[in-house]
């Protein structure tokens, strides 16, 4: 190994950490599970968001113009079967929102769809957050980045991103890219999404409107008792 393809390596180690650190600063965005339809900001928060899955592709490219081996090693690449990639994904796509769905049931006793004004948002942050999450890392590192074992935070919602970092894991060693663990792993965020109404964070049982509303009327069957009239 060269002078060059070493510092080549080393190049490429410190972009890679810098675009671990971009992940871990998703809050300060307002981005991946961050970005949440009751964030004010308009256009502004928007623009961070963008700004955020911007730096992290500029960052991805960079690896692989830099880093000596980005396909062999890093597994920077679609996969070496274009049909097998979008196969995989599809599928573990179809799993992973069988998945959201069933959650969204155990947690609301329904689907709670989200307005349609919020769809277009989400799935742009679906994508920017699979993509830099699928070249970064993936499996327990991802459950830690994204800080979902916190204490607040919904722990069925752990187990769906570690368990998505997994398959991605797998999909990428299967398939030699990272194709098809994007494309499954873009599907089952947006799929959270509609399912739970929510494009970020779920918030914690009895914090949803509803619930709140809920709670605040009184036991079934009972009446209240208004002041008498005079």
């Amino acid at each position: 190994m060269d002078l060059e393809e070493q510092l080549r390596i080393l190049v490429g180690v410190g972009l890679t950490g810098l675009l671990i650190l971009l992940r871990l600063d998703a809050y300060r965005f307002g981005a991946a599970e961050y970005d949440d339809e009751s964030n004010s900001g308009g256009w502004r928060g928007a623009g961070r968001r963008l700004a955020w899955s911007g730096t992290g592709v500029a960052l991805a490219i960079a690896i692989w113009f830099v880093f000596p081996t980005p396909t062999t090693t890093l597994h920077l690449n679609i996969g070496t079967d274009r049909v097998e990639v979008v196969t995989l994904g599809l599928l573990f796509g179809a799993l992973g929102t069988f998945v959201a769905g069933l959650y969204a049931w155990l947690r609301y006793r329904r689907l709670r769809w989200p307005e349609y004004r919020h769809y277009p948002g989400a799935a742009a942050n679906a994508i920017g957050t699979a993509f830099i999450d699928e070249v970064a890392f993936r499996g327990v590192l991802y459950g830690l980045a994204t800080r979902l074992g916190a204490p607040g935070r919904s722990r069925g919602m752990l187990l769906i991103a570690l368990g998505t970092g997994v398959v991605a894991g797998f999909l990428t060693v299967w398939t030699g890219g990272i194709g098809a663990s994007f494309v499954a792993h873009s599907i089952t965020r947006f799929a959270t999404f509609v399912t739970t109404g929510h494009a970020g964070l779920v918030k914690p049982p009895g914090q949803e409107p509803e619930e709140a509303f809920a709670a605040s009327l009184p036991p079934e069957g009972w009446e209240v008792v208004g002041e008498p009239d005079h």
